[in-house]
């Protein structure tokens, strides 16, 4: 073989490696990643719930916490949509419960349920919370929300952060309370001149704690410019008005699940 024929084949190899080591490396680049964006996209499908850390009904001494139905239901509408949901209460650690019906399929399904079990017998506190992971809150009810959720400044903290990052406020039954000292950047009420519901003051009346509960959920929101709508004592009725959905009573609880996750995919579009 002659110099010539040598040289020239030497620079066909050469390129040919270099074309292959091209072709490889662009493959690589191709190839899924767990990247600091693949965690990301995952964390934007999170949801915060609030539950009550207190468990008493004033000087009652009968027992309380949240409403595992206010809980359970909207847990079941957004788990099955895809959305993971995290647990934070005052002082976290384990929440008490209230009206744990386990005729309830929808409460047995979540009680069921190991890894939310745990969940919510481990609560986080609220400086475990990152708001920039969730695209939205939910405040479940329960009457010993009525104690520990208006004054919770952190929580209220968490929730004017996801809002102001146009994600989504919702609250049910008696979890409104811990919207009531929620204010935005400008110094404003989150619920000031929006439609919002919540246990109303002939609801109170009619379990007979008026003259226990701190304060009147109905009056109080009114206090700090909501627009109250309200329908008949225990029946259903939700109102979704600038991404903030509220739900009157245990049973719009599978409603207000709902309407959150319409209001997700109308974001998400």
């Amino acid at each position: 073989m002659s110099s010539s024929t040598k040289i020239t084949a030497l620079l066909f190899l050469f390129s040919f490696t270099l074309l292959l080591s091209s072709c490889n490396s662009k493959t690589e680049d191709a190839k899924p990643t767990t990247s600091a964006e693949t965690i990301e996209n995952k964390n934007l499908k999170k949801i915060l719930f609030v539950v009550t850390s207190h468990n008493e009904k004033g000087n009652t001494g009968e027992k309380t916490g949240y409403y595992l139905g206010e809980v359970s239901h909207p847990w079941n509408v957004l788990h099955a949509a895809g959305y993971e949901i995290d647990f934070v209460s005052p002082q976290g650690g384990k929440a008490p419960v209230d009206a744990f019906d386990m005729n309830d399929s929808i409460n047995k399904k979540f009680w069921d349920n190991d890894i939310y079990r745990n969940k919510i017998e481990h609560t986080k506190k609220p400086n475990e919370v990152n708001p920039a992971e969730y695209v939205a809150i939910h405040y479940a009810g329960g009457h010993g929300a009525m104690w520990d959720f208006a004054e919770n400044t952190e929580i209220a903290s968490i929730a004017a952060k996801i809002y102001e990052n146009n994600g989504i406020v919702s609250a049910v039954c008696h979890g409104p309370a811990g919207l009531v000292n929620i204010k935005l950047s400008d110094g404003s009420y989150l619920v000031d001149g929006k439609k919002v519901n919540a246990f109303t003051n002939e609801e109170e009346v009619k379990v007979n704690l008026e003259d226990v509960v701190p304060f009147l959920l109905e009056d109080k929101l009114a206090e700090r410019g909501a627009i109250f709508e309200k329908s008949a004592p225990f029946t259903q009725h939700v109102v979704t008005d600038q991404r903030l959905i509220t739900g009157q009573n245990p049973q719009s609880a599978h409603s207000v699940g709902e309407a959150t996750l319409k209001e997700l995919e109308r974001l998400d579009k």
